[in-house]
């Protein structure tokens, strides 16, 4: 195993030095040029990526008014991961021989359009429940999950074999999306709280800059990445590695591609060799998402019961989950800071499901302090343990093989996060609606 890794770099850093010479005839000899603006706007589609579904969360406490009997929480998460996962397993298996441009334009459009038929739903509505709005909703929602598939496993994929500081970037603006959204709301409901309809106001101004966002990824992700200097070059060093994925992307920086990667593609190691090799890194971010997504957000919002905090209770505990998601995914960017070790990470992994109980005792006999103290503690270790892993798994391997297994990794991801959505409704067992 060793000499594979050995092997895999030397080579990585003998083709590093034959794009250098590319990335030279380009007009780029500083390889590094542009890399802060670059983590700038990698950080942007991070939460354009999932600010239109985090959204959905945070207006849960508005759909519950409107639905008060259809567990929107549960339910809508519910409609959204089948078809995020069902389109990443078929994006997963084709990913070789597609557009990774198109793809990723793909799911922006499709996030942009959705959150604005959101908006206009309500409009057109009125703001009314009844089972058809409902359903209108889930359209949109499972619109949602197909955007979502494109654009994460697209970007994790793409970035997978840029440096590590660009999937972390985009790690983080997906956690910054939860925060950005938690601060939203609680701002709009504080704003309109007294006024007539207020919370639907919120809501209403909520969406619109969700709306703004997408259209800002649309914007940044077609005319502004392809073009930044390291970005080019990456994706140039990918290109002479084999990989197909990256040429609509680097025609669009005004570079043409050469068919030069015929022979270079029968070396690549296939998705099953990339799985055997990384099962323990796929079987993590499956466990990750399953502990995380059984308990946020639906237990959060019908099974902690009712507190000081009243209305403001759901939305403090989502708000905080998110905050520490966000801070947490900079923690490994100190590298003493950083779990690398394999072993090391599927231990943290396993021992996170001791929260399992404890959320358990605690919504039954635990004030609110305790409460926000534990859902704190389970976005902190879901941010860290995935920038882990996600940046250490490509490390060693071909272009080509970053991007197959960034996909990969997003299968499992995305499977781990329905597994969780669906033991979500365990919860209810026996509760009868509340502890």
């Amino acid at each position: 195993m060793c000499s594979v890794f050995s092997n895999c770099r030397n080579y990585h850093h003998l083709t590093e030095e034959a794009a250098m010479t590319t990335a030279d005839s380009i007009g780029s000899p500083t390889r590094l040029q542009g890399k802060l603006f670059a983590m700038v706007v990698c950080f942007i589609l991070g939460l354009g990526s999932l600010v239109a579904w985090n959204s959905m969360l945070t207006i849960s406490d508005y759909y519950y008014k409107l639905f008060p009997k259809y567990h929107p929480a549960r339910v809508l998460t519910l409609v959204y991961q089948p078809f995020a996962l069902g389109t990443i397993a078929i994006l997963a298996h084709t990913e070789a021989n597609s557009d990774t441009r198109q793809r990723n334009m793909t799911g922006y459009i499709l996030f942009f359009i959705s959150t604005l038929a959101l908006l206009v739903l309500d409009l057109a509505t009125s703001g009314k429940g009844g089972i058809g709005n409902y359903i209108g909703i889930c359209v949109i929602v499972a619109a949602f999950g197909v955007a979502d598939a494109h654009v994460e496993g697209g970007m994790v994929g793409d970035l997978s074999l840029m440096c590590p500081d660009f999937m972390q970037s985009f790690l983080a603006g997906l956690a910054a999306s939860g925060a950005l959204t938690s601060a939203l709301r609680l701002i709009t409901k504080a704003a309109f709280e007294k006024s007539a309809n207020g919370l639907r106001k919120g809501v209403m101004l909520f969406l619109a800059i969700s709306t703004f966002f997408e259209f800002l990824c649309i914007f940044l992700y077609a005319y502004i990445f392809p073009k930044l200097p390291i970005v080019k070059y990456y994706r140039t060093k990918a290109a002479s590695e084999g990989s197909k994925t990256v040429s609509a992307d680097l025609a669009a920086a005004g570079i043409q591609t050469e068919g030069e990667g015929d022979d270079k593609q029968q070396q690549i190691l296939s998705k099953k060799q990339l799985l055997l090799q990384n099962i323990d890194y796929a079987l993590d971010l499956y466990l990750i998402y399953v502990l995380t997504l059984s308990i946020f957000p639906g237990f959060l919002y019908e099974n902690t019961g009712t507190h000081q905090l009243g209305s403001w209770y759901a939305l403090v505990l989502i708000a905080m989950y998110n905050v520490w998601d966000l801070i947490s995914r900079y923690i490994p960017v100190v590298e003493c800071l950083k779990i690398k070790s394999r072993k090391g990470l599927m231990l943290a992994v396993l021992s996170r499901f001791l929260l399992i109980p404890a959320f358990y005792f605690t919504a039954k006999y635990g004030s609110q302090g305790w409460m926000i103290a534990l859902v704190s503690f389970l976005g902190l270790t879901n941010g860290y343990l995935t920038v882990c892993v996600l940046t250490e798994a490509p490390k060693g391997y071909k272009g080509p093989e970053q991007n197959a297994l960034g996909n990969l990794m997003v299968l499992f991801l995305l499977g781990g996060i329905f597994s969780g959505v669906a033991l979500d409704w365990l919860w209810l067992i026996g509760s009868h609606e509340q502890f």
